[in-house]
């Protein structure tokens, strides 16, 4: 495998540090598990954290593109972004060079 080039790597670090907080991965975890777009108040429900912190939360998984949000009238609905599910582990597999993460 290739090294990974600088740019990949820049990437793949700001992914990573914005999965290293505990409500973020609580919060992708929920939207994650749902099959339909999900209130930003079902989420501070789930996750039990005032509406303010989940928005912040929400808008950091954002800027990162591991939700997608999308206005509906007066609410935003949030949903988990497909594209995280083969593109994490396909870094997570570069960095550790190796290309079967069944190992």
């Amino acid at each position: 495998m290739s090294n990974p080039s600088e740019s990949d790597l820049e990437e793949w670090a700001s992914w990573f540090r914005c999965l290293s907080d505990p409500t973020r991965l609580k919060i992708l975890h929920h939207v994650s598990s749902l099959e339909r777009p999900a209130t930003v108040g079902e989420i501070v429900e789930a996750v039990g954290r005032s509406q303010s912190t989940v928005s912040k939360h929400l808008q950091i998984l954002s800027e990162q593109r591991f939700v997608l949000t999308e206005a509906d009238g007066i609410r935003t609905l949030i949903r988990a972004n497909p594209l995280c599910m083969s593109e994490l582990p396909e870094a997570a597999a570069a960095i550790m060079n190796t290309t079967n993460l069944d190992r």
